[in-house]
């Protein structure tokens, strides 16, 4: 009894202690959020939108067959920025890469600092046949409707490449110059990779030498509703983006006729492969990029959610599993797994000889294609089946410690002051990767405020972006230029 009594009061000392311990981690979580300090620019709204409306009417197209590229709207593009920008012009170097990726020096006062680098793409994905009838407006108008610009381009990625051209114009019309060399870089592939482009400008800049402090690129933006017990709308900065990779299962065997199959057939078994990955999964894991999401985060939750994140230690396993409840939410935790393309037989009476299927994967940090290819086939089980993995793994993680991303979060708080800034993994592609080639740091955030139905009309029907928005992009644009030249 008195054994009984002694476990009770050491359990109950140990219960309170963690009570303690939990609550002093709740209680003293500070914010990471710096404060804003509010600016007015006196954009031209009138000229800026009608920059915009213009750039979305040029079919920048890319396709995956470059032959079917239209270059003369790409030239027809490059002749009316040169048009609607002659401060832009005048003041900075621009150099054409393979003619069509745009490259602009803006010359600092002091040669000895590390440049900063702004980029974004101009090109554009095509509209799906069939679907024209469906927009609002049309997909190359420009219009402005109701407050809203619409058409491709106006969020992924002419608004970038406008709202960076309209605030250099503004800020060297006020006489501005930076402290040290701005570069601008414009791609006009990065939809079927950037191989020529932003790859082409990276390779330029590393053969003369040149290396960033940081560049930022287009990805991330500021979400309405998008972290669990955050109120605010969270603006995410992609520090690192996952990589993307086929995986090819092939089996061969056997066909004949359908009337006397054998037990298991290729389709069969590439079938029951693809259901044990889906079921199996890679392992989830609460950390690199996607922990400090949540690390930024938790100190403006409410206390409940507060309560967990400030206790990872503790809560960890619960967290991961809510998180693995969404596809959003699970794909930064975990590489992911999606099959997408699956080719067997012609004839609906004949087995077929060969069966293939080809899965989307991405990575990542940390995931090695080599590790990939394992996992898949020590998880299918079946020798018979041939699995090839291709593509690229997971870029490097660009630091959340120094001045490079507390200038893009104080720039951003300064236009959004009520949005909540902080790291995450892009589980995306953009033209980001090919600069990790000449910076270390490598940023993805688009400074528009927009809700989780907007995220897919970027390659979608009805693309478009409120007139609010666009104004404040460039907003931020000007914002990180005067930022980083403090």
């Amino acid at each position: 009894m008195k054994k009984r009594k002694v476990i009770t009061l050491l359990f109950g000392i140990v219960l309170f202690l963690l009570l303690v311990v939990t609550a002093f981690n709740t209680v003293t979580l500070k914010s990471k959020q710096p404060l804003p300090t509010p600016k007015n620019y006196a954009i031209n709204k009138e000229k800026a939108l009608a920059h915009l409306s213009e750039a979305i009417s040029y079919k920048t197209i890319s396709y995956q067959d470059r032959e079917r590229m239209d270059l003369e709207e790409f030239d027809r593009f490059i002749t009316f920025l040169e048009n609607s920008y002659p401060t832009v012009h005048e003041k900075l170097e621009l150099e054409k890469i393979n003619e069509y990726a745009l490259l602009y020096k803006w010359k600092g006062k002091v040669s000895a600092i590390n440049p900063i680098g702004l980029t974004g793409h101009y090109d554009v994905v095509p509209v799906l046949e069939g679907t024209e009838a469906n927009w609002e407006q049309g997909p190359f108008s420009g219009a402005v409707v109701e407050d809203k610009i619409w058409g491709r381009g106006s969020l992924d990625d002419k608004i970038g490449v406008i709202g960076i051209l309209e605030a250099i114009e503004y800020l060297a019309t006020e006489g501005f110059q930076p402290n040290r060399d701005m570069y601008f870089m414009f791609g006009f592939d990065e939809e079927i990779g950037g191989e020529h482009g932003a790859m082409a400008i990276a390779g330029t800049l590393k053969d003369r030498g040149i290396q960033f402090d940081f560049v930022l690129d287009e990805g991330g933006a500021i979400i309405e509703n998008m972290v669990p017990g955050v109120e605010q709308p969270v603006g995410v900065v992609g520090i690192s983006e996952k990589g993307s990779a086929t995986a090819e299962l092939t089996i061969e065997g056997s066909g004949g006729h359908s009337s006397q199959p054998m037990d298991r057939t290729n389709i069969g078994r590439i079938s029951s492969a693809i259901a044990k990955l889906e079921e199996t999964q890679f392992k989830a894991n609460l950390q690199g990029p996607g922990e400090d999401l949540f690390e930024y985060a938790a100190p403006e939750m409410n206390f409940g959610m507060k309560y967990v994140f400030a206790n990872k230690f503790l809560f960890k396993p619960v967290i991961e599993h809510i998180l693995l409840q969404e596809p959003a939410s699970a794909a930064l935790i975990r590489t992911t797994i999606a099959p997408t393309i699956f080719q067997a037989g012609e004839q609906y009476n004949a087995l077929p000889e060969q069966a293939s299927a080809f899965i989307n994967l991405r990575l990542m940090p940390g995931d090695s294609l080599e590790d990939v290819k394992a996992y898949i086939e020590s998880t299918i089980e079946d020798d018979a089946i041939q699995v090839s993995v291709t593509g690229s793994e997971a870029t490097s993680v660009s630091s959340i410690d120094g001045w490079e991303f507390e200038a893009i979060q104080q720039a951003a708080r300064n236009i959004y002051n009520d949005a909540i800034i902080a790291p995450y993994l892009m589980v995306a592609g953009s033209d980001a990767k090919h600069y990790d080639l000449v910076s270390e740091n490598t940023y993805r955030f688009l400074p528009v405020q927009i809700t989780s139905s907007d995220l897919n009309r970027m390659h979608g029907t009805n693309e478009h972006v409120s007139v609010k928005n666009y104004l404040k992009a460039i907003m931020f644009y000007a914002e990180i230029i005067e930022e980083v030249n403090k």
